[in-house]
């Protein structure tokens, strides 16, 4: 009698190979690299052959401008003119020559901050805005600079705001005959202290002929005869105050005298003018001879 043989059963589990792949796509970072890494990498790699040809380059530049243009060149986005708010004629051409480009011209070709920036520059304009209103209009509104005083310098006259800020130069005096003059080394950065000393001289008329900043720490009251007050560094205004009570009471101002020396407050000197020193040393002598 034969014996019979066993069938071999297979082993049900799977190889090893097969049991790491199984166990691999289980991963959920191997499942993602190969959803969206894959796709990416060959996305990129097929992007950089094909930018890699120059001419497929300057075609893509190409049609970008071309939509751009498209867009820009639309009506909606044309802006045709400037409308300046805020200025005269003078500084109107002046604000209208520092921007330099023509209308119409589309809005993406500009930014109204540059062009803000521009007129900010221009020694007139205090401030300024500027927005582009529906209709196509570039609006700007400006904030000029007033002038208070006219500032001599070795370079001649020029016109400055309250802030001390140069406005622009002056030919001559004459051409604005409102204005108080102030002169000296830093006299523009103590203007207020200068319009302060012009206001307590009202009363002295049109003898007045401005203020110097002397030593760039006090202040001489110039006046006509070439006469001048010398003004403490501390306490300028009422200093010149009390100069100004003593021409009222004794007419110490209109006097021969060259100069009122208010440097000390305990001690103010009047110093006379040449002709006026002669004549008293004159009367003097006379008075001593008849003695």
């Amino acid at each position: 009698m034969r014996s019979m043989k066993r069938p071999v059963k297979s082993d049900p589990a799977p190889s090893r190979w097969a049991w790491r792949r199984q166990r691999l796509m289980l991963t959920p970072t191997f499942r993602f690299a190969l959803r969206a890494g894959i796709p990416v990498v060959l996305t990129l790699a097929v992007a950089g052959w094909y930018l890699s040809d120059a001419d497929s380059r300057a075609a893509i530049r190409a049609t970008v401008v071309d939509a751009r243009n498209s867009i820009a060149q639309r009506p909606e986005f044309m802006v045709n003119l400037m409308a300046i708010d805020g200025s005269d004629s003078a500084l109107s051409q002046t604000i209208r020559d520092a921007i330099p480009f023509d209308f119409p011209r589309s809005s993406f070709d500009f930014h109204p901050a540059d062009v803000r920036a521009l007129i900010l520059e221009l020694p007139s304009v205090k401030n300024a805005s500027v927005r582009i209103r529906p209709g196509g209009v570039l609006q700007v509104d400006i904030v000029r600079r007033v002038p208070v005083a006219i500032w001599r310098t070795a370079d001649g006259l020029s016109l400055v705001d309250a802030e001390g800020a140069t406005i622009s130069n002056l030919t001559r005096r004459g051409l604005r005959p409102d204005l108080p003059v102030i002169a000296g080394e830093g006299a523009s950065a103590h203007l207020s202290e200068a319009l302060q000393l012009v206001d307590a001289s009202a009363s002295l008329g049109d003898r007045l002929r401005g203020v110097v900043r002397m030593g760039e720490r006090r202040w001489d009251v110039v006046l006509d005869r070439n006469q001048r007050i010398l003004l403490p560094t501390d306490g300028a205004v009422q200093a010149l105050e009390r100069a100004i009570m003593l021409e009222t009471t004794r007419d110490v101002l209109s006097r021969d005298i060259a100069r009122v020396d208010l440097r000390l407050e305990q001690r103010p000197t009047v110093r006379m003018n040449a002709t006026a020193t002669e004549e008293w040393r004159r009367i003097r002598q006379l008075n001593l001879e008849k003695r």
